[in-house]
């Protein structure tokens, strides 16, 4: 039946393939023939048996030569479509190889093949596609001009000319692999010329040709390939990725050197097991989990006592699955030949690449475990490093990996050798890491180390290195986790962490940092079951002021220890009481005038916070009084004396706003301030002709404040010296100290009331009413009403008096109002009395 189809279809064809292989035969005519060939094949349901006689005999040559020959482009299509059609029905399309392959090669081979219709190179690789998968082991033969087809049409312009190509090659490996091998190499070059194809598309089938080529052929040239595929790690396109995944999971599992590839092939699986997507991130594991039983099984004998014994670490990150033993092994044995080129990709000039290191680092510091160890130097090194990193996702992973560190490590060694980097330079990534060991560390194998960790995160190199926010944010987050891991066993450290705690609060401009400082020593009280971080100054009050002042006498503006001064003595708040002679001894000292200028307005400045707020500070357990005496003569007086420079004009501001804090708070008793006010007087009234109007304000303020608590036991002399001053502040630029140097004069003449100096002071009260009246003109009317009073408190001395002056100066003022009011008060006074 068969013979008898095939007859039939023959007889059929005589006639056109006549016509197409006639020597004058036309371009229309040879399109006919093919177009009357076409009809016959494919209407006719014919076996494969019988299209492989009607082919072999009669089909092949002919339409072989017109697909190498014709001029016309659409006889060559109908002849390629005819040959496609013929051969994919054929029992062996493979005895059609020594008739066809010479005219692919013609039409495809290099230099740039004779064919130049894109659509007819791809139809030409999918015959060459389709003889390949069907040729088997015929195609051996052949396998040069293949190969030679291949490398010209995997860099075709036509990107799926390209795609087809990877897929003839994948054929070409499958079909002949016991003679692929020869010939492999020579496709290495264009695939990884095509792997960065602009077409996704193109890569994926780039990528998946490698793999196969290189699974079926020589396995050396895994070296040559594998930069590219990591490369193809870092693409856009997910279903890259995916490709790259796969292949290198294939080649772990079934590339005949893979033994020798290991560390070359490991990282690039470990590095798909972060990807973004999660499919490639299970795909990843998937495979990696096939790569470890495999090789756990093949390594059998080696591993029996580990696969026996082995006992699971006690503390391990929370959430996180351990892998298999294989899979450990595996990373544990080839660790040191990835881990040097790691380190140097954490520091490449590309982010992408940085950021892939950091958490391949992570993954592979997981399967080591303590197989770390070795490795510590290295590793640090290339942490302290990543960790100053400008992407944040690359710090994010490295702090990830030292933690892991302290889960894997003995702190014996990890904090030996980070310790010892302290000596060298302290640097912010050092502590960064440093926290993040300690966080990772099992508290119970931590314990015994805490002193030793207190001690070096205390020492002046560490805590007083910098002030630089971040280094004191890093030495920050080791206090925090120190207290989060050991909780209550930081009872031992608890001093050294408190000195930490107050360098961290002390450095300046930094609020953020002092409310961190804060909370973390409120954690701190709370895991020692302490009701506030008060109850911690209470504590070791005592041993922070001698740790702070060790080298005070030699202190500058640059001192560290000023500003921690200023966080123990401000933030300890009423504890400062009960530590008040080293406090004082401490101000004496710093604040001789022969002391650098600029520290003393620091400590000034400290001292003024405190003052404004006494009951609550210093004089928390009411003993402050007892040292008044030191405070004034010895701290206060020395600073009030004038030398030139700003600095020294800022420094008597703040001790006359010192002196006023005492005034105020009721702090001065009249026996204390009569101890004194011999010493105190000229240099506040010095303080009143100060250029600064602080100054001149408070120095108003203390005169009145002095002659409201013991201005009657003031003699006429001292009086006298104390008014004349105070009037010259009634022309005063500022407003406010205009109105305060007329409120100091109402208490001046208080002090005269029923006094025996009364009589005495006539002629200062008579040039006192001259004056005033003058400043009653004022051009201010607050300065007027304020003068006003002064002279109705000022009346009851010598009212006559007064009312000749009035009538005197009446007739010069612009309007004759307050010197009328005046007038009527003296009157009603008088008939009052």
């Amino acid at each position: 039946m068969a013979a008898c189809g095939a007859a039939e279809l023959a007889q059929a064809l005589s006639r056109p393939l006549s016509c197409l292989q006639g020597p004058e035969c036309g371009r229309a005519a040879r399109l006919r023939a093919l177009e009357a060939i076409r009809a016959e094949v494919q209407e006719r349901p014919l076996s494969s048996e019988a299209v492989q006689e009607v082919f072999e005999a009669q089909l092949v040559r002919p339409l072989a030569r017109c697909l190498a020959g014709d001029a016309a482009e659409r006889c060559r299509e109908l002849a390629l479509q005819l040959l496609l059609h013929g051969l994919s029905r054929c029992e062996r399309p493979g005895e059609a190889l020594p008739v066809l392959l010479p005219v692919l090669a013609q039409r495809l081979g290099p230099p740039q093949g004779a064919e130049p219709c894109e659509e007819l190179r791809l139809g030409l690789l999918q015959l060459l596609g389709l003889l390949l998968r069907r040729g088997g082991t015929a195609v051996a033969p052949y396998l040069s001009d293949v190969v030679g087809i291949l490398q010209a049409a995997l860099l075709d312009h036509f990107a799926e000319v390209r795609r087809e190509s990877c897929r003839c090659a994948v054929a070409c490996a499958q079909a002949v692999p016991e003679h692929f091998h020869m010939q492999s190499e020579s496709l290495i070059k264009p695939l990884m010329q095509t792997i960065s194809h602009q077409h996704y598309r193109v890569r994926v089938d780039v990528i998946q040709a490698t793999g196969t080529v290189i699974q079926f052929g020589n396995g050396k040239s895994v070296d040559d390939v594998l930069s590219h595929l990591a490369q193809r790690l870092f693409d856009e396109i997910p279903k890259v990725r995916q490709a790259v995944t796969t292949v290198i999971g294939e080649w772990l599992l079934h590339l005949r050197d893979r033994y020798s590839y290991f560390h070359k092939l490991i990282p690039l699986l470990l590095g798909s097991v972060t990807d973004e997507i999660p499919e490639n991130m299970t795909l990843a594991w998937t495979y990696w989990e096939k790569v470890g039983l495999q090789w756990e099984k093949e390594n059998e004998e080696d591993l029996k006592d580990k696969m026996d014994f082995s006992v699971p670490p006690s503390h391990y990150p929370k959430g996180v699955t351990r892998p298999g033993l294989g899979c450990r092994e595996l990373v544990s044995r080839n660790l040191s030949k990835v881990l040097p080129g790691l380190c140097h990709d954490l520091t490449d000039w590309v982010e992408s690449t940085r950021v892939k290191a950091s958490q391949l680092l992570y993954v592979l510091l997981l399967h080591a475990e303590d197989h770390i160890t070795q490795h510590m130097e290295l590793l640090l090194r290339a942490l302290y490093q990543a960790c100053l990193d400008r992407e944040s996702e690359v710090v994010r992973n490295c702090v990830k990996a030292a933690e892991l560190i302290g889960t894997f490590v003995s702190p014996k060694v990890s904090l030996r050798l980070i310790t010892s980097a302290f000596e060298i330079t302290p640097k912010p990534s050092c502590l960064m890491v440093l926290a993040a060991v300690i966080r990772g560390s099992p508290k119970e194998i931590l314990q015994p180390h805490l002193s030793d960790l207190g001690d070096t995160l205390s020492q002046a190199g560490v805590c007083q290195r910098s002030e630089e926010v971040l280094y004191m944010e890093q030495l920050l987050c080791c206090v925090r986790a120190l207290i989060e891991v050991c909780q209550e066993d930081c009872q031992g450290i608890c001093l050294q962490l408190m000195k930490v705690l107050v360098a961290v609060m002390a450095v300046p401009n930094s609020e953020h940092l002092k409310e961190k400082a804060e909370e973390t020593m409120c954690s701190l009280a709370e895991v020692q079951q302490l009701d506030g971080f008060l109850y911690l100054y209470k504590q070791h009050i005592l041993q922070l002021l001698e740790w702070v002042s060790v080298s005070h006498d030699s202190w500058t503006c640059y001192s560290p220890e000023i500003s921690q001064l200023g966080v123990i003595a401000t933030h300890s708040g009423p504890v400062i009481g009960e530590a008040l002679h080293d406090f004082i001894l401490i101000l004496k000292t710093c604040l001789q005038p022969n002391k650098d200028p600029q520290m003393r307005l620091k400590l000034f400045t400290v001292l003024s916070e405190l003052l404004q707020k006494a009951n609550e500070t210093i004089n928390s357990q009411g003993l402050f009084p007892s040292y008044l005496e030191i405070v004034i003569k010895d701290i206060l007086a020395p600073n009030l004396q004038w030398h030139a420079g700003r600095t020294a004009a800022a420094i008597r501001t703040t001790a006359v706003s010192c002196l006023w804090a005492l005034l105020h708070c009721q702090m001065l008793a009249l026996e204390e301030i009569l101890k004194v006010k011999d010493v105190l007087m000229p240099h506040i009234i010095a303080a009143m002709d100060e250029d600064s109007k602080i100054s001149r304000l408070m120095g108003c303020r203390i005169v009145g404040g002095i002659l409201k608590v013991c201005g009657r036991q003031f003699d006429e002399i001292q009086l006298g010296k104390t008014y004349p001053e105070v009037l010259k502040r009634l022309d005063d630029a500022s407003a406010d100290v205009r109105l305060t140097a007329a409120h100091t004069l109402t208490d001046w003449f208080k002090c005269l009331k029923d006094s025996d100096v009364k009589s005495a002071m006539k002629s200062h009260i008579e040039f006192l009413y001259q004056e005033l009246l003058i400043h009653l003109d004022d051009q201010d009317p607050d300065t007027q009403s304020a003068v006003l009073e002064v002279l109705k408190e000022g009346s009851v001395l010598y009212p006559e008096l007064l009312v000749r002056e009035v009538e005197v100066a009446i007739h010069k003022h612009r309007t004759p109002a307050y010197c009328n009011q005046l007038l009527h008060h003296i009157q009603t006074t008088r008939e009052a009395a």
